[in-house]
């Protein structure tokens, strides 16, 4: 095990109704002028974004609004919240949704103060320093981001989907998690985020770091309860337990509990963000791509450890049957693509395949000729993993 600092201070507040608390947890961490967030109109239409802004009346606390924040969240939209928190004077931020409010609420909140391009702390131009507090309430569970000092934009002008990682200045204050919140997403919403926070486990769990028993025990442990949890919620979407269950698992998928002490990968989600950065596919439905391509790759260069996982989570002898298994659960139970041609369903084969060259050039030009903690990512390695994919 590799020596570690671990700091995690956000205050969780969990159950029925707690988005009523969203003022007084406010006052408690010292807001004085408050930026609420949110994405689309059903947080409005559902009455949550009205609860979460009487809350705030409650206690005194005036505040602003910036809507409009969609999936796989963009630079422009960071910039209109930048010269708006600006303008009104805000000194707190709560994020209202899932990981792409809550990861434009970071890049706001580290950008602020910050006298040039809020990118540059994204392309290591400049280094986070200060950042204003952000709050969460929490709608869908799949980032972690309430949880965890990590952000992911997209940049329109240069098709670049980056990420930052502040775990000391970024991690929300408080999360306001209400598992009643996430009854009325759609199922392809549902079965994304779970794939994403199984595949945050994951990128943990693909590391040469030796003698983590523990962290090894909680990554396949949280996977198959999620597993099992997950096809609990994708026939009954009702289900308070199951909800409960799965959105204290995208908690845990991410807040840095079950990589401690061990390198983490992350060569998964790199490899998926220049498909959603061109495409802006979902990203969890991406990760079911690349997943278990990048899977199937490793069980010819890292067996060992592929084998383990087919044999803890799934209780097969063979890395390859276990790795099909999970394929098969993200096809047959989430009802995700599993591979390109389903994911990208508008373009022909032949459009497909010309695209891979691409993908592998924009990867390697962000992340360099070679990266990877578990394995070296070269763009050899990179091709036959989405030819795998395809």
């Amino acid at each position: 095990m590799l020596d570690f600092t671990f700091y995690s201070p956000t205050e969780f507040v969990f159950g029925r109704n707690t988005e009523a608390k969203t003022g007084t947890l406010a006052q408690r961490y010292g807001a004085r002028k408050v930026m609420i967030l949110y994405g689309g109109g059903s947080a409005v239409k559902s009455g949550l974004i009205g609860r979460v802004g009487a809350s705030l009346d409650e206690v005194g606390i005036p505040f602003v609004t910036l809507s409009g924040i969609r999936p796989n969240p963009t630079d422009d939209k960071v910039r209109e919240g930048i010269a708006l928190a600006r303008q009104e004077k805000v000194d707190f931020l709560i994020a209202v949704g899932g990981g792409s409010v809550i990861d434009t609420a970071k890049s706001i909140a580290c950008a602020v103060s910050y006298e040039g391009d809020f990118w540059d702390f994204y392309i290591g131009k400049a280094k986070v320093t200060e950042a204003l507090p952000v709050g969460v309430v929490l709608t869908i569970p799949a980032a972690g981001s309430e949880g965890s000092g990590n952000a992911v934009i997209t940049n329109t002008t240069t098709k670049q989907k980056l990420g930052i990682k502040e775990p000391m200045l970024l991690r929300p204050m408080f999360a306001v998690m209400n598992p009643e919140l996430t009854m009325t997403l759609p199922a392809w919403h549902t079965a994304s985020g779970i794939c994403d926070m199984i595949v945050h486990i994951l990128e943990r769990y693909f590391s040469n770091t030796e003698n983590v028993e523990i962290s090894d025990r909680l990554c396949e442990g949280v996977i198959t309860a999620i597993i099992n949890e997950a096809r609990k919620v994708m026939k009954n979407p009702q289900d308070y337990d199951a909800r409960a269950n799965i959105m204290w698992s995208g908690t845990i998928a991410h807040n840095g509990t079950c990589g401690i002490g061990r390198e983490e990968d992350w060569a998964g989600h790199q490899i998926e963000h220049e498909i959603s950065a061109m495409y802006d596919v979902t990203h969890g439905a991406g990760l079911a791509v690349v997943t278990p391509a990048y899977m199937l790759f490793m069980a010819q260069h890292h067996p060992a450890r592929m084998k383990q996982f087919a044999e803890r989570v799934f209780g097969k002898d063979d890395a390859v049957e276990g790795i099909e298994c999970f394929k098969q659960f993200l096809h047959d139970d989430l009802k995700l693509p599993v591979t390109l041609r389903e994911l990208l369903p508008d373009l022909s084969e032949a459009e497909i395949k010309a695209a891979i060259p691409q993908f592998v050039a924009n990867l390697h030009k962000n992340k360099g000729e070679k990266f990877g903690a578990f394995y070296p990512i070269t763009p050899e390695v990179t091709t036959e993993i989405l030819q795998l994919a395809f």
